[in-house]
């Protein structure tokens, strides 16, 4: 018995995702580079991202121009997201990690901390979303949504990806249904609503669907390190960015039709509302397929979160990665997600677009600063044993990523726009946020300047040489 039940249990392990903010070897790659297409149209069909399509509807603005703006900020906010994602295969590494060549192995800490945020903010919205739903589909104030998604985060990579390209099939199914059914017969009138255009609600929500599509720019190529080296960056770049632009923007259309057909109900019964005035009793199927993607999503946060706090704890006392040590961080997240959204159920649609505005103005320096360093600076040349090397090539802090984010952020202050506080510009241009328009270059610039004095040829002799050996199970012909 005892060795059936040590065979039993070790089993089980194996079963559970090893690796976490260490470096995939080219030995262990595998996957197909399609299947980021199903990953990112599910991790964006589910209620929250129903909720980003709501946000100009609730600003006054009417379904034609809102819907405009949701196609175009999805178009501008996943080409830096695909961009991220081409980075996985290439370095096979976490996301997060790849900042301390730009920051510093400590500098970091800040665009970890702002990462966290989000992690932490859109779980405790999803949960209030979850919990809506669950209230609306069966009458219980709780369900066991967010257990589920917590199960698929402790198994990890690979059941992450299973689930999502299950799901995505039969969400593919509902939204195509909901699509030909709302067309047909929804009393939405746009012909008129192109002389009524209104500059504050448009902007709104291009930049809420943009920061949106953004936000997952600090996870995106946790999904794709897996991948062999040789898919390309071509190839990882176009499967993200079409499942993340048809996932994202289809669905936020189907919250801007819902909150246009109901703009005074809760964001599940609008859309349950939408769904079974176009076709009776297809509301319920409708509102649980969105379920089930805002679970899955939910397990993509809780991993991505977990990722980049170990990514923190190894920033303040260099440790080994274990398994035991991502569950304690999962047990953390979730403790608090859970606490935040007990404390942010009410008026969730004026919070959640605060929420998205503020997460632009934090994520959009480091968007740029580490796609302007991956593709212009370094083109691509890292040392994986140097990124974790307390005292290595990189130092404790790159004055040079600290000062772009610095000043890109600044910059962007005076036309900040939110509900909370509007910035001189902002208010000038009648409450407009125009922000990330400026953030991203001036951002960038200042890296690419800072940049002009670090000798990349050195550099890169150095990263070559510091990974020798890196691979050693991998043919000769992968190592390159």
């Amino acid at each position: 018995m005892a060795r059936g039940g040590l065979r039993g249990r070790d089993a089980l392990v194996s079963f559970i995702e090893q690796h976490s903010i260490d470096y995939v070897p080219i030995a262990e790659r595998h996957g197909k580079v399609w299947h980021l297409w199903p990953v990112w149209f599910s991790g964006d069909a589910h209620l929250a991202t129903i909720a980003t399509g709501v946000v100009g509807i609730a600003l006054g603005g009417n379904f034609a121009w809102m819907a405009l703006a949701v196609i175009l900020g999805c178009a501008f906010g996943t080409f830096f997201m695909a961009f991220h994602s081409t980075q996985g295969p290439q370095l096979g590494l976490p996301q997060m990690i790849q900042s301390r060549p730009q920051f510093g192995y400590v500098g970091a800490l800040l665009v970890w901390v702002v990462a966290l945020i989000a992690y932490i903010g859109f779980n405790s919205f999803n949960q209030i979303l979850a919990a809506q739903t669950v209230h609306a589909l069966y009458g219980l104030e709780r369900g066991p949504t967010m257990l589920v998604s917590l199960a698929l985060a402790v198994v990890g990579y690979d059941l992450i990806h299973l689930a999502q390209r299950w799901i995505a099939y039969v969400l593919i199914v509902a939204l195509l249904v909901f699509t030909v059914v709302v067309a047909v017969k929804a009393p939405l009138s746009v012909t008129a609503e192109w002389r009524d255009f209104r500059a504050v609600s448009f902007l709104a929500q291009f930049f809420a669907a943009a920061s949106y599509q953004i936000s997952w720019s600090i996870y995106v190529s946790d999904y794709s390190r897996y991948l062999p080296r040789s898919v390309g960056v071509s190839a990882s770049f176009w499967w993200t960015y079409l499942g993340a632009f048809v996932g994202g923007a289809w669905t936020m259309l189907v919250g801007t039709v819902a909150a246009a057909l109901y703009p005074t109900v809760e964001i599940s019964t609008a859309l349950r509302s939408a769904a079974d005035a176009a076709l009776p009793g297809f509301g319920k199927p409708l509102l649980l397929c969105s379920l089930l993607g805002l679970v899955t999503i939910t397990s993509l946060n809780f991993y991505g979160g977990s990722l980049t706090l170990l990514s923190v704890v190894d920033s303040l006392k260099p440790s080994r990665p274990s398994l035991a040590k991502r569950l304690i961080t999962l047990v953390i997240l979730t403790v608090a997600a859970t606490s935040l959204a007990l404390v942010s159920s009410e008026n969730f649609a004026a919070k959640f677009a605060e929420f998205l505005a503020v997460l632009l103005y934090l994520l959009t320096p480091w968007t740029a600063i580490n796609l302007v360093d991956f593709y212009l600076v370094r083109k691509g040349h890292y040392s994986v044993r140097e990124i974790f090397n307390p005292h290595g090539m990189y130092g404790r802090w790159n004055w040079r990523g600290l000062l772009a984010y610095g000043v890109g952020f600044a910059v962007m202050i005076p036309f900040f726009s939110t509900d909370t506080w509007k910035g001189p510009v902002a208010k000038a241009l009648g409450g407009a946020d125009i922000a990330m328009l400026v953030g991203l270059p001036v951002s960038a610039l200042i890296y690419i300047w800072a940049c002009s004095s670090l000798d990349l040829e050195g550099d890169r002799r150095r990263a070559d040489a510091a990974d020798v050996g890196l691979d050693p199970d991998a043919p000769a012909q992968m190592r390159g």
